[in-house]
C-alpha cells in the first residue's frame, strides 16, 4: 500500500540560497507537526536515490531554489504537469536533472504521485561556499510555509502548531539555521579552499628551499 504525503526539502545547505529547500523544510518541521501519514524528508542533493521515497508517495510537496530569472525571493508554486514543463524549459534549479530525472523515473514506472507541487524560490546567491541564505531569500521562508500549509490543509493533512520543540530534529544540531551562522568564519578570515587569500597564506607558510 502506497503512503500518503511526502514533504521533501531538496538543495545543499553549503551553498547558500541552494539550502532553501532543506531550510524550509526543517521550519516546517520546527513550528508544525503532522499527521502520521505525513513524512518529511531533507532530499539534500541525493537525486535519484530518492527515488523509492517518491514512488511510495501518493501526494508530493517538494521546496527548492529554481532559477527563473525573477527577482531575488520571487516564490512559485508550480503543480503537477507544469513542473515538467518548466523544469524542461531551461535552467530552473541547482538539481534540475535529478529532479526530472526522478520524476521520469517514478512516472515511467506507474508509479508517480497523484499530486505534486513544487514551491521554489529565486535564489539571489548560489555561489558562496559555506554561505548561508541571502537576506531576500531568508524574508520568504515564512512566505513559502504558509504556502506549503495551504497546500496540505487542501490534501486534508493540516499542519498543526507545536507547543514544544519537536524530539527529533530534522537536521544535526552544528546545520541547524543559528548554530550554521554563528559558526561561520567572517569574509576576512573564511579562507576556503581554492579563496586566493587562502592560497597566498599557504604559499607564505610552505618552507623554501635553501639555495
Amino acid at each position: 500500500m502506497r503512503g500518503d504525503t511526502l514533504l521533501l526539502g531538496i538543495g545543499n545547505l553549503l551553498w547558500a540560497d541552494d539550502g532553501f529547500g532543506v531550510r524550509a523544510l526543517a521550519a516546517l518541521h520546527q513550528a508544525y507537526r503532522f499527521p502520521a501519514s505525513v513524512r518529511l524528508i531533507d532530499g539534500g542533493t541525493q537525486g535519484l536515490y530518492l527515488l523509492p521515497c517518491v514512488e511510495a508517495a501518493r501526494r508530493l510537496l517538494v521546496f527548492d531554489a529554481i532559477d527563473c530569472g525573477l527577482a531575488p525571493g520571487t516564490l512559485r508554486v508550480l503543480r503537477d504537469g507544469a513542473i515538467d514543463l518548466s523544469l524542461g524549459a531551461g535552467k530552473l534549479s541547482p538539481h534540475q536533472s535529478g529532479f526530472v530525472e526522478v520524476l521520469a523515473h517514478a512516472a515511467l514506472a506507474g508509479r508517480a504521485p497523484e499530486q505534486t507541487v513544487l514551491i521554489g524560490v529565486q535564489p539571489a546567491q548560489l555561489g558562496d561556499f559555506g554561505g548561508s541564505l541571502s537576506e531576500p531569500v531568508r524574508a520568504r521562508l515564512p512566505d513559502a510555509l504558509a504556502l506549503a500549509l495551504a497546500v496540505l490543509a487542501g490534501w486534508g493533512v493540516p499542519g498543526r502548531a507545536r507547543a514544544t520543540a519537536p524530539r527529533t530534529a530534522l537536521l544535526a544540531p552544528s546545520l541547524e539555521i543559528g548554530a550554521y551562522e554563528a559558526g561561520r568564519p567572517s569574509e576576512n578570515d573564511a579562507c576556503r579552499a581554492g579563496d586566493v587569500r587562502f592560497l597566498a597564506r599557504r604559499s607564505a607558510a610552505l618552507p623554501r628551499d635553501s639555495d
